[in-house]
């Protein structure tokens, strides 16, 4: 089980996907180690205890930062807040 922050949605230049954020999981430093969470469950809990699910897609870049989407569009004060990766 690991833990992470949120630092941004996946955006483009004119563009923000709501419902795909990146995370920077702690003590993963590199593609090679973010590759091995690729289908691991992702888990949000609200202020108001709602757990919001989504499952880790790809890495992203070289840092060892990861790509999560979830179904439905997330809230922007998701950005700087901790998740769980399962």
């Amino acid at each position: 089980m690991w833990s992470g922050i949120v630092t941004s949605f996946r955006r483009g230049r004119h563009t923000v996907t709501t419902n795909q954020i990146i995370i920077e999981v702690t003590g993963i430093t590199n593609r090679k180690d973010a590759s091995r969470l690729i289908g691991k469950k992702v888990v949000y809990t609200t202020e108001s205890g709602k757990k919001l699910v989504g499952v880790v897609t790809s890495p992203h870049g070289n840092g060892g930062k990861v790509r999560a989407r979830f179904k439905k569009g997330l809230p922007g004060q998701i950005v700087g807040k901790r998740v769980v990766i399962i």
